[in-house]
């Protein structure tokens, strides 16, 4: 298997990866999450990862500890959000987080995984079929445009980010692409109260209004960092004239 020879070229011992998967999940609250089947994915994710991340600079965290922590336990944070069986779109989705996370440990849910970096996109969509998951496709397109096509405007049950953009800007971004009744699921380090008040007239403005501020943190046992999620609830339609472009987004935040 193309799997097998990504992790033997990685030199990834399979045991010691189980074994700081089951801790560092353990010591965060989510080994509700894992199966043979989940650790199984997520071991070949840290392959195929790391094999194409000299060509891609996928990512700056080449331990598994770290990857383990930073890229898999923070992206899931955000599942205990979801309702079953939402649809959901990752706007920006980088490298696949919290996309491909997410579609590992809820194979109910069905994830759009949006960025506009074709390279990025091809590589999600090919490790997506690489570790078999049935319930995530790819969109490349820049955020502000799909959120005005009809196919995807206010069509999902959750839009989530997983970014340092500032949260008047993240809503401009999201919220668009979420039907009424739905949620923003915002994934941040430590906003200050500044941007939440940002984030509150952003939503607004949007047609949504802030349901939760959950502030916490994730640790491997060491260091130990500051997450905050902002769940935004979609009260009503979007005015069409958002999102804006981004060099307006840019130059005058909601």
């Amino acid at each position: 298997m193309v799997i097998n020879m990504i992790i033997e070229q990685e030199s990834i011992d399979r045991e010691s990866f189980y074994t700081e998967l089951e801790d560092i999940f353990g010591k965060n609250g989510l080994a509700d999450c894992l199966d043979d089947e989940v650790k199984e994915r997520f071991f070949a994710l840290t392959g195929i990862m790391l094999l194409h991340n000299s060509k891609m600079n996928l990512t700056a965290l080449t331990k598994s500890n770290e990857i383990i922590l930073k890229h898999y336990a923070d992206s899931i944070t955000a599942a205990k959000y979801m309702p079953k069986t939402a649809r959901v779109i990752d706007v920006g989705c980088g490298a696949g987080f919290p996309a491909l996370p997410l579609a590992i440990v809820r194979g109910d849910i069905e994830i759009s995984a949006l960025d506009s970096t074709a390279k990025r996109i091809e590589y999600v969509k090919n490790t997506a079929r690489e570790l078999k998951l049935k319930n995530i496709d790819t969109l490349c397109a820049r955020a502000e445009g799909a959120a005005h096509d009809i196919r995807f405007r206010e069509s999902f049950d959750v839009a989530c980010a997983r970014a340092v953009a500032r949260m008047e800007t993240l809503c401009e971004y999201c919220l668009p692409y979420v039907k009424v009744g739905g949620k923003f699921i915002a994934m941040k380090a430590k906003p200050d109260e500044a941007e939440l008040e940002g984030a509150k007239r952003a939503a607004g403005r949007l047609g949504g209004s802030i349901e939760k501020t959950e502030r916490f943190t994730i640790t491997d046992g060491g260091e130990v960092f500051d997450r905050t999620i902002i769940v935004i609830k979609k009260l009503s339609p979007t005015p069409k004239t958002f999102p804006r472009n981004n060099a307006q987004i840019s130059k005058k935040p909601l």
